[in-house]
């Protein structure tokens, strides 16, 4: 087993590597997790070192906040078009096939990653498997409709499980308001097929299957990085 130190700096390589893509004037989606916390702080050096200027679309409150920390402008999908978004994943198979919504920031994540014209994802060594399965599917629902997304999730082989918080009582809340019902399938022979199906339930936001967006992928390792 990696020791915490290594886990850490296989997710340092892989995010400071992605901030090599950065040019002078783009516009960038900035994604959320303990990875992308990397990029986010490069990009934010590279400002300060070299003078590039660049704006950023966070996809959650926690990646607006180290934006912040780190002077970079922030702009929306509104106002500008996404050069680069640079993500991580909680598992990407041999086809760049992703589960995300760990932190349960997937829905603003799809939209800002879809409409990036260039999405890296950057990952440690362990977030890489065959297929997609070993994590649970994150789904966000409207409150009001958990139970009903429940049964027909359950219906399609899943164990359900609502996303209880930590250090608050009650069910995570998402930055749009909405419960995350964690679905473990057994196995996921399509999961471009999967996401279709899971996003036509009445009552679900959003699923964390991300199929056929990726263009690259950067493993970090204890050593530095490989491109995929």
């Amino acid at each position: 087993m990696k020791s915490a130190s290594s886990n850490d700096s296989s997710k340092k390589n892989a995010g400071y590597k992605a901030a090599e893509y950065v040019n002078d004037g783009m516009v960038l989606g900035l994604g959320t997790g303990s990875t992308t916390h990397y990029f986010i702080e490069k990009v934010g050096m590279r400002i300060k070192d070299e003078g590039i200027n660049v704006k950023g679309i966070p996809t959650s409150f926690q990646s607006l906040l180290i934006a912040k920390q780190w002077n970079i402008p922030i702009t929306t999908l509104e106002e500008n078009d996404i050069d680069l978004s640079v993500d991580g994943a909680d598992e990407v198979d041999s086809e760049f096939n992703l589960i995300k919504g760990g932190g349960a920031a997937h829905t603003k994540e799809k939209i800002v990653d879809y409409a990036a014209k260039k999405f890296i994802v950057i990952v440690d060594e362990s977030k890489c498997v065959e297929e997609l399965g070993t994590f649970p599917v994150p789904v966000e629902v409207l409150p009001d409709a958990s139970r009903m997304v429940i049964k027909e999730l359950e219906d399609m082989g899943a164990k359900c499980e609502i996303r209880m918080a930590q250090r608050k009582d009650g069910p995570v809340i998402t930055d749009n308001g909405n419960f995350v019902i964690d679905a473990k399938f057994e196995k996921i022979e399509s999961p471009e097929h999967m996401e279709i199906d899971l996003n036509t339930i009445p009552g679900v936001v959003e699923n964390g299957i991300f199929s056929q967006m990726v263009d690259k992928v950067i493993v970090g390792t204890p050593k530095g990085t490989k491109e995929l």
